[in-house]
């Protein structure tokens, strides 16, 4: 899987009514859970006021973390919680209190895919893990900082999930060659 385009995010979110399904994809876009981890999620999992998750146990890992969602994410997310059926337990759930299974999701995913024209692109659900990191990298996050959200051990892993674009690379040089060529570095 790879980053979306940030024209092709916007599509994809343009196309996306249902108040369950907007608020599991922007969750998943800007905290870069898993899809598992995202669909095992309870209510006491989320911390609205912090604008938290905390994810106990990692899906691949076995490490606890915590993740952090944006304004369009909590707005998405908060009214998700007021249309939701409060008897159930997942924060995304399906039938009979159990959590959404992943093949429904991914189903209701493709949909969306499909209504936005974005089908030939290659994207999966686990682009919009990649998207986050690659955007938060580019944003100019540290790579260090960045791998405890994604919650890997191995910050090679995380190098591979986020891809800096060329305007970032060159922002970056002309930054760095500036300093160099003012002496101010040691």
């Amino acid at each position: 899987p790879r980053a979306m385009n940030p024209k092709d995010v916007r599509r994809l979110l343009s196309v996306i009514h249902n108040t369950r399904d907007r608020a599991l994809v922007l969750l998943l876009l800007r905290t870069g859970i898993r899809i598992g981890e995202a669909l095992g999620l309870t209510l006491n999992d989320l911390d609205l006021r912090d604008r938290k998750v905390h994810l106990f146990e990692g899906e691949k890992n076995s490490m606890g973390r915590v993740v952090y969602f944006s304004d369009d994410a909590f707005f998405a997310l908060k009214r998700w919680l007021r249309r939701r059926d409060t008897t159930k337990d997942f924060l995304f759930y399906g039938q009979s209190n159990r959590p959404l299974c992943y093949s429904a999701a991914l189903s209701r995913f493709h949909k969306y895919l499909r209504r936005a024209k974005l089908t030939d692109k290659g994207y999966t659900v686990h682009s919009l893990r990649h998207t986050m990191a690659s955007e938060l990298l580019n944003a100019g996050m540290h790579l260090e900082c960045l791998q405890k959200l994604m919650g890997h051990q191995d910050i090679e892993m995380t190098g591979r999930y986020a891809r800096l674009t060329d305007k970032t690379r060159r922002e970056e040089y002309f930054r760095a060659m500036a300093k160099i060529e003012k002496g101010e570095i040691d």
